[in-house]
């Protein structure tokens, strides 16, 4: 009897108390949009950003978005420029492969929060 009352309290405790790590909680995804002048395709920035950055999501919506990425392909690599909203460049990289590229603009978005 003890048991069913201590299981009964405790059920209704979780239903009451208010989920912990709820989409409220969480912060709001950086939001990216590419420049027109991009020469990687959106869909293979966005495939990278998905599976090394899930806090940053590309837009369409230039109005809503944190930052412009400029995505270079060259013969030997890419180059990512990143623009914060007004135009200022605020981060450049040049890899070998498109991964690591994203994943620097990964690591900038990240620490510069």
């Amino acid at each position: 009897m003890l048991k069913k009352a201590l299981l009964s309290g405790s059920v209704i405790f979780l239903l009451l108390t208010p989920g912990v790590g709820t989409a409220k909680d969480q912060a709001k995804p950086t939001k990216v949009v590419m420049s027109p002048a991009s020469s990687v395709p959106m869909a293979d920035v966005v495939r990278n950003l998905g599976s090394r950055c899930p806090n940053v999501t590309v837009t369409l919506d230039s109005k809503q978005s944190d930052y412009m990425l400029d995505a270079a392909r060259w013969p030997n690599g890419y180059k990512f420029t990143l623009f914060k909203k007004g135009g200022e460049a605020v981060f450049s990289t040049s890899t070998v492969l498109l991964s690591n590229a994203v994943k620097d603009v990964c690591n900038f978005v990240n620490t510069s929060k």
